[in-house]
């Protein structure tokens, strides 16, 4: 018994992270915050609240949404690996005047509200960068997963949660440490990390794709 829960509980983080990936946000994260320790804690803490909801959101009531509209979750897939490809493959192909790198710098952390933390800490930090279209979709596949009996449901949605709260708690640290870590790292060091992860993004979005693909056909994704 103890042995699924922990099966189950470290399902969640371990199907999520590497499509959301954190490392890959890490250097817009810093050029966003700057040297600014107090915006760095501010806004890391808010984007993980943004990223809970997003993800346990879209577990609990995604399917529900899609069944409203008549989506498929294989649609959803093939749709959000192709979001999730094309953004690999901008940042691939990124120079110095991306437009999020751009719509980062043009304000300074150190005269930002609290306003203007909680607008920056969803696009570019929450979406698409953390929570894309590629973790939604597969967060959407885990909540449809989830037994449809009521005791079952209950106990599936609480460890679901619980894993999602691990997820975010993940993506925190990381963002609560992006500056250090860029700084280690060295501004060549950052960009070969940029360029592998975009290219590992765009390799997830073709597998998100291809699963999706296959499930429609009805063939094995491997």
């Amino acid at each position: 018994m103890v042995v699924e829960f922990l099966h189950s509980l470290a399902l969640v983080p371990l199907t999520l992270l590497p499509i959301m990936n954190p490392l890959s946000g890490a250097p817009v994260f810093s050029m966003t915050v700057g040297n600014n320790p107090v915006a760095a804690h501010q806004l890391a803490r808010q984007v993980a609240i943004n990223c809970w909801f997003v993800l346990v959101g879209s577990m609990l009531v995604g399917t529900y949404v899609l069944s409203l509209f008549g989506i498929s979750l294989p649609i959803v897939r093939i749709g959000g690996g192709l979001l999730v490809a094309a953004s690999g493959w901008r940042m691939l192909n990124r120079n110095d005047d991306d437009e999020v790198q751009e719509a980062v710098k043009r304000t300074q952390p150190d005269s930002w509200t609290h306003a203007e933390i909680m607008r920056r800490s969803f696009f570019p930090l929450t979406f698409p960068l953390t929570t894309g279209p590629g973790s939604i979709a597969a967060a959407i596949a885990i909540g449809a997963g989830l037994p449809r009996q009521l005791e079952l449901y209950v106990s599936g949605a609480f460890v679901a949660v619980l894993g999602a709260t691990a997820t975010v708690g993940v993506v925190y640290l990381v963002n609560r440490n992006a500056a250090a870590l860029m700084f280690k790292l060295g501004e060549v060091g950052t960009l070969v990390m940029t360029r592998l992860m975009a290219f590992i993004l765009l390799c997830i979005g073709i597998e998100i794709i291809w699963t999706g693909w296959a499930q429609l056909n009805g063939i094995s994704p491997h």
